[in-house]
This record gives C-alpha cells, sequence and structure tokens, in this order.
C-alpha cells in the first residue's frame, strides 16, 4: 500500500525549491540511533517503502524503528506525446520534501553495530547521501 495524505486541501501544488537546512525534525527524538540527510531532494513514496523494507529486513524485525518522514506533495506529470499547454498534469507520486540534516529512521532496541549495517543499507535505497546519527553524540 503507498504512503498518501488521506484527503488534501489542495489537489496540485507548486514545485518549490529544494534548498536550505532543516531545523525541524533534525535530532533523535524516538530511538538510538537515526539516518540524517545530507543533502536535499524529493523522496517517494516508493523509497521510503523500499528503505524501510530493507531495515525491516535486516533488522529481523527486533527492535523498534520510525519512519520520521511522510509524502504530502503532489508531484504531477502530463501524459506522454501530449502537446505542450492544456493546463497542468493529474497528480502522479507523492514525495516528502528532505532538506539537509533531517532525521528519516530512527530505531531502538538492537546493537549499534548491526543498527549501523541497517541503515547503511537503507540509505543505498535514498536519492541523496545520508549518515549514521546516534543519540549519544
Amino acid at each position: 500500500m503507498a504512503l498518501m495524505p488521506k484527503r488534501v486541501k489542495f489537489r496540485k501544488q507548486q514545485k518549490g525549491r529544494r534548498r536550505g537546512t532543516s531545523f525541524k525534525g533534525s535530532h533523535i527524538a524516538f530511538g538510538e540511533f537515526g539516518l540524517q540527510s545530507l543533502d536535499n531532494g524529493w523522496m517517494t513514496d516508493r523509497q521510503i517503502e523500499a528503505a524501510r523494507v530493507a531495515l525491516m529486513k535486516i533488522t529481523r524485525r527486533g527492535g523498534k524503528a520510525w519512519v520520521r518522514v511522510f509524502p504530502d506533495k503532489p508531484v504531477t506529470k502530463k501524459p506522454a506525446e501530449t502537446r505542450m499547454g492544456k493546463g497542468k498534469g493529474a497528480p502522479e507520486k507523492w514525495v516528502a520534501v528532505i532538506k539537509r540534516g533531517r532525521i528519516i529512521f530512527e530505531l531502538e532496541g538492537i546493537p549499534e553495530e548491526l543498527a549501523r549495517d541497517a541503515l547503511r543499507l537503507a540509505s543505498h535505497k535514498l536519492p541523496f547521501k545520508a549518515k549514521f546519527v546516534s543519540r549519544r553524540h
């Protein structure tokens, strides 16, 4: 099942700019270890799910995991081989806007070495660079 909002006030949004640093959600709030973004970008619902599945697979469902991002921005696309004009395309996918410093996943209840390995594998599913962070640092 794809991650997306139940309902939104407006069906279509403007693109916006992916720059700046995240202040909100930039500290570990729930778990012991986290994955922090080093770049700005968009994370699609499918990328979030792929990273979450990779995380769950290596931790063997031990411990607890939190997904700290949610795709609430619609991205539109016009159909292939359509001429220019005639309005904006239909919403195609949902993305989460990720700024540098944002914590994406958090883990607790597993050893640090396993958490480091799991978050490294999850980071390979993301469209930007990310680093392992722990509450102790």
